[in-house]
């Protein structure tokens, strides 16, 4: 780990650390979306409370592609159902939204911010859709919204792929943009990399960096920390690490690190105990084997998903052996 990360005295003096939970958009990969409307609002309460920037409420999907009952609604996010949760959101936690890049419609679906409770508009790319992106991130930020971006599954591209998109993004409209670790399979070398990279890129064009990593070799707090202690200060994790597959950087654990008095504890301990570890057991997030097998093979988890979700239980040792063959 770096030498910037072997003390936590950086933390004392961050007021420019942004925090956002994604437990309901994460999380709702497991799900399907089909959160109830008092499991959106106990998150969206203890972020209030809890003093934490952001909460994300789920995805900006194409309306055209809504198939009643397949998802919930969290999947779209239409104003009237985050209305229904928080009102006009008098609280002080920003609401945001991800729009997936070819996903959204996103000149129709997405209106003025006058007309929405929405602040943030985050766009999710891969490499290749970076111009689609860009366009995206024009039209929300032109909308009045504030705007970053997370360049997704970066682990699969190269060195000179990845910084020809960070380029393009460097003079956007984004406020940050994210590294990350789509599959959970990073180690904190390479995301000290990662987060050099990108931070070059970023204060080149007035940018933030942003951290988003999943837990699948137990290391998102670990790549977390890494991240932030070179200067990312845009931080996504969700209550008891509740995301796709096995999980992101736990809220509770992040705070804990942060010991900013801008940021309370005790709400989000009370939201994780009453709330989110009772759906545990039926959502089935976390580290385990078939998730790990996943991450050290820099591949995809819904092989993993699917895995978990046989009627019975599978044979990890041949799911191993499909692993490994097709990396």
């Amino acid at each position: 780990m770096s030498t910037a990360s072997q003390s936590a005295d950086w933390l004392s003096h961050r007021p420019d650390i942004r925090v956002l939970d994604c437990t309901i958009r994460d999380g709702g990969l497991m799900n399907n979306h089909h959160f109830e409307d008092h499991v959106v609002k106990a998150v969206h309460d203890a972020c209030a409370a809890a003093g934490i920037d952001y909460m994300e409420v789920g995805y900006r999907a194409s309306c055209k592609d809504i198939k009643l009952g397949e998802h919930g609604c969290w999947k779209y996010c239409r104003e009237e159902d985050i209305r229904r949760i928080v009102g006009e959101n008098a609280a002080a936690v920003k609401l945001s939204i991800m729009a997936d890049a070819g996903k959204c419609d996103y000149r129709e679906d997405i209106p003025a911010k006058k007309d929405s409770v929405i602040d943030l508009v985050r766009v999710a790319c891969y490499v290749h859709q970076v111009p689609l992106a860009l366009d995206m991130l024009k039209d929300a930020h032109d909308k009045g919204y504030e705007t970053t971006v997370n360049l997704m599954a970066v682990t699969t591209v190269g060195d000179s792929e990845l910084e020809a998109a960070l380029a393009l993004l460097a003079p956007s409209e984004a406020r940050a943009i994210y590294v990350v670790d789509s599959f959970g399979a990073l180690y904190p070398p390479q995301v000290r990399r990662l987060a050099e990279k990108y931070l070059h890129h970023a204060k080149s064009g007035g940018k933030e960096v942003g951290i988003h990593a999943h837990n699948n070799l137990q290391l998102a707090y670990a790549n977390t920390i890494e991240a932030v202690a070179l200067g990312a200060n845009y931080i996504d994790a969700t209550m008891a690490g509740l995301g796709r597959g096995a999980g992101n950087c736990p809220m509770e654990l992040l705070l804990s690190l942060l010991r900013s008095p801008r940021y309370r504890l005790r709400p989000v301990l009370k939201c994780v105990a009453e709330t989110i570890e009772p759906l545990r057991k039926d959502l089935g997030w976390g580290f385990d084997l078939p998730y790990m097998l996943t991450g050290l093979h820099n591949q995809h988890p819904r092989a993993a998903i699917a895995f978990n979700a046989l009627p019975q239980p599978g044979d990890i040792g041949a799911f191993y052996d499909t692993i490994t063959e097709s990396h």
